[in-house]
Order: C-alpha cells, then sequence, then structure tokens
C-alpha cells in the first residue's frame, strides 16, 4: 500500500507541519493524497464530517489534500485529563476513560481500528502520508507500540526521521535514535529531515557529509526556519505576548489541562491588541477582556483555578467593569454547580462552581460533536464553530433575565449573556474564526479599533500550508528522494 510515515526524533520536532506541507505538495502534482496519524495525545481536537473528533494537526493535514476531516484519519486519541489518565477516542467515539496501564492493556483493540482505519484510505488514496507520535526511541513504550515503528513494521511502509535544529544537538538526535532502534527499524528509514535552520547552509554542510556518512542515510532537506510561521500547534501553548503594545488586553486564563486554545489563535493576530496567555501561579495581568477557555478536567482546573487566587481576581475583575468569556468548559467553571455522577473526568462527583452564570452542568457519557452555524442574536452577525462537549449545562430559574447569544441553523438557542452585558458564554469552539462574529463579539468587549484587518483565518491557513510546502519544496533534494525508492513526483 502507497504509505510513507515521517517520524520525529522528539516531540514538536515539526512532524505535523512537515506531513501537511508534504501533503499540500502531492496534491499539486495531482496525486489523491490522505494524511493518518494512527494514535495522536493532544487536547487540541475538530470535529469531522462523519461526526467524530480527531487531533487537530490532522484536521489541518486534511485541509492541505483538499479533504474534509474523517475519523479514518486519526482513529486513536488520547486526551489526558490527569497525569495518569486520559479519555480514550477510538474512530471518533470515546469509549471511555482509561489509566496508563489499562490502556497499554487494551492498545490490541486500538491496533485493529488502527489497521481498518490506514486500510481504508490506503484503498481511496494514490499516497497516505502517516504522521508519528513523540519518539520512536522510546525503547519503555515499544511492547505494542501503534504510534510509530510498530505501525511502520506492520505496514511495512519506509519512513523519513526528522529533527528540530533550533533546539541544537540535531546530529545527535539522529544517531541516538538510530541507536535505539532494531535493524529493520534502521532500514526502514530512508533518510533525514533537518527542520528549522536558520543561517548559511554552507557551514551545515560537514555535518551532513558526516551524518551521511556515519550513517549511510542521506539528508533529504535541510528546511529553513520560517519565522511568523501561523500553523495551529498541536498542543503547546504561545509562551509570547502578542502584540505587547497593543491599547486593548486580552488574558486567557492558562489551566493545567486547557483544550482547544487554538480558539484564541484569531485573537492573537489582532493589530493594537495585546493577548495573552496567563503565566500559572501568578496574579492575573489587569486586562479588559479576561476568558475562561476550555478544559479535559474541568472540576480538577476549577480547584487549580481556586488555589492561584484567581477566583478572587476574576470576581475583582467583574467588579471593575471588565467583560468575562467563558468557552466550553470555562462556560462550566463560571457556573453554579458541576455535577459528575458517574466519574466521567475526575473521582469528584461535584463541584461548585464560580457563580458567575446562573447554570448547572452535568457531565454525561454522550459527547456532543457536532459542527455548527448561525447568528448571534445582539447583532446578526454570523457565527461557526463546533462543539466537543460532555456536559448538559441548564439555565436555573433565576437566571430568566439572560439572554441566548445566538441562535444555530439547526433551531437550537446557544450560549449565554448577562443582562448588564458583562459576561458572555458559549460553547462553541472557534467562534472567534468567523471575521463577522470576531468583529461582533470584541466590539462587546469594547475594543473597535482595526478589528477587521484580522485575516481571515481559513485563508490564512491555505497561505501559511502554501509558504510552508513552497520551503519544503525548495528544501527537498529530489534526486536523493528518488534514489531512497520515494517516487513521489
Amino acid at each position: 500500500m502507497p504509505t510513507l510515515m515521517i517520524q520525529g526524533c522528539t516531540s514538536d520536532a515539526g512532524k505535523s507541519t512537515l506531513t501537511a506541507a508534504l501533503c499540500r505538495l502531492l496534491v499539486r502534482r495531482g496525486i489523491k493524497v490522505a494524511p493518518f496519524k494512527p494514535q495522536n495525545m493532544a487536547l487540541n481536537s475538530a470535529v469531522t464530517e462523519d461526526g467524530g473528533e480527531i487531533g487537530r494537526a490532522q484536521a489541518v493535514q486534511a485541509v492541505a489534500c483538499g479533504l474534509a476531516a474523517h475519523t479514518d484519519m486519526n482513529p486513536v486519541l488520547l486526551k489526558p485529563s490527569s497525569d495518569c489518565r486520559a479519555q480514550v477516542i477510538i474512530q471518533g467515539k470515546s469509549i471511555g476513560n482509561l489509566d496508563a496501564v489499562d490502556y497499554h492493556e487494551y492498545k490490541s483493540t486500538a491496533k485493529k481500528a488502527v489497521f481498518e482505519s490506514w486500510g481504508r484510505l490506503a484503498s481511496q488514496y494514490d499516497w497516505v502520508i502517516v504522521e508519528g507520535a513523540g519518539s520512536p526511541a522510546e525503547v519503555n513504550l515499544r511492547q505494542g507500540d501503534i504510534a510509530n515503528m510498530g505501525f511502520a513494521e506492520e505496514a511495512d511502509c519506509p519512513v523519513w526521521l526528522v529533527a528540530d535544529i533550533d533546539r541544537g544537538g540535531v546530529f545527535a538526535h539522529f544517531v541516538g535514535t538510530l541507536v535505539c532502534l532494531s535493524e529493520s527499524e534502521q532500514a526502514r528509514i530512508k533518510g533525514f529531515i533537518i527542520n528549522r535552520f536558520r543561517g548559511d547552509i554552507s557551514l551545515l554542510q560537514p555535518g551532513c557529509d558526516w551524518l551521511e556518512a556515519k550513517t549511510g542515510k542521506p539528508v533529504l532537506a535541510v528546511v529553513p526556519y520560517l519565522h511568523g510561521l501561523d500553523i495551529a500547534a498541536e498542543d503547546a501553548l504561545p509562551r509570547t505576548v502578542a502584540n505587547a503594545d497593543g491599547e486593548f488586553r486580552i488574558v486567557i486564563a492558562t489551566l493545567p489541562h486547557i483544550s482547544n486554545h487554538t480558539d484564541f489563535d484569531p485573537l492573537r493576530r489582532l493589530p493594537n491588541v495585546r493577548c495573552e496567555f496567563a503565566n500559572p501561579n501568578q496574579p492575573l495581568p489587569e486586562c479588559d477582556l479576561l476568558i475562561i477557555p476550555g478544559s479535559k478536567n474541568t472540576q480538577g482546573d476549577l480547584a487549580h483555578l481556586r488555589a492561584q487566587g484567581w477566583d478572587a481576581q476574576i470576581a475583582r475583575h467583574l467588579r471593575y467593569g471588565g467583560k468575562l468569556i467563558g468557552v466550553c468548559g470555562g462556560l462550566q467553571i463560571l457556573g453554579e454547580t458541576i455535577a459528575d455522577p458517574m466519574g466521567i473526568e475526575s473521582e469528584a462527583k461535584s463541584s461548585m462552581g464560580l457563580g458567575h452564570i446562573p447554570i448547572e452542568t452535568v457531565l454525561r457519557a454522550d459527547k456532543q460533536l457536532i459542527n455548527v452555524q448561525g447568528h448571534l442574536l445582539h447583532d446578526g452577525a454570523a457565527v461557526k464553530g463546533y462543539e466537543i462537549h460532555l456536559g448538559q449545562s441548564q439555565l436555573l430559574l433565576h437566571g430568566a433575565d439572560w439572554h441566548s447569544l445566538c441562535v444555530l441553523d439547526d433551531g437550537r438557542e446557544e450560549g449565554w449573556l448577562s443582562p448588564d452585558g458583562q459576561i458572555l458564554a458559549t460553547y462553541l469552539h472557534g467562534v472567534f474564526d468567523e471575521p463577522s462574529a470576531l468583529q461582533s463579539l470584541l466590539s462587546w468587549a469594547g475594543c473597535e479599533r482595526d478589528v477587521m484587518a484580522a485575516p481571515d483565518a481559513s485563508i490564512l491557513l491555505e497561505q501559511e500550508i502554501d509558504r510552508l510546502a513552497d520551503a519544503l519544496d525548495a528544501a527537498l533534494d529530489w534526486e536523493k528522494v528518488a534514489q531512497a525508492g520515494l517516487l513521489l513526483m
């Protein structure tokens, strides 16, 4: 089956973005290609056209292929709810929460789903470009592996190995990874990609020559560092302050189990707007708009928030007239009660919320997974997004004067807006992606300058994928690619 796998020496070596770039290059050559990641561990996810859930990186790769996201593109998704426990999603649907030991026992079942999904894709497309997870050198995880070499060996596919030179030690990464592999796995690696290179490539060439002589494997590409590349990260939070001199200030509370933080990428692109993720264990910075984001462990993150004293700071923010938004888990945290009678997310059966929204939330086994669109009620602006949540929230009787935020095309009213116009809450992820909704919500928050100057998120993503593909195309030594037996052109 026509399959190529991209593995990395480390996490965040650039596997996700390079897979997207390679997919786009093949599409340009008229090749039907699909992305695939056997097993993903991430809290950034997307809703697929077939009503399931996959890692967000695979949704981006689907865009690079000109395809709608499908659950076969990421058949196993692990969403951590603690250091040792995660929700396990198989072919788009949750099968429950497992700890690390239990999941190790479950891997044989997960493996069946992996090869079912891969087989379907391989039968429909000319090529399947597979992204590994973490590093194949994690020898403690080799038994029953379905994420890296375990998949590659059974699928009998070639592998390209990627390392991030910006971290330093790139040649040690390559050679050290090879040492940790079996002879058959070493033979499966057909070449190396050095990612995020800065400087004069002639100074790197002696190292590339040494690596090729040492390993007998070619350096297929040295991909340059692309400054300002704006493609959603699979999981890593942006730690820099966007537009530090901006007059309007937005702060997103950083929760231990924050999910879908890519919701706020459009806010970080706004000119004249300072946007930052609050550092844990430090006071919340003063701001005009404070956002409580989604969470994979709502009660645990609520307890963490309180332990830091952020509950008092949120109340103070409101007393001084600041605006407040809760998104998904953040909506639940801002409510009056959170009940988890089945112990879906944690052992705590119930918690008192911060009490700023008159709602009660009950976590249920059935997860809401749907792409939606509609319009905001206060000004009619178009809005679209996606829902991924276990909780069902209901407005309490004493909240009768709260207004719905929007009406969806399926007829449902969604979200809430406080009577004084100070608090807004929604279950919609991606609520800022639509330019009209972005303008409307920031105007509500008191920011009216240059809002529409922000780029359309979908157009920007296409431009950035093309930019990355152009860089990879120029960097790849296509003669070496062909000599390695990878006739992709």
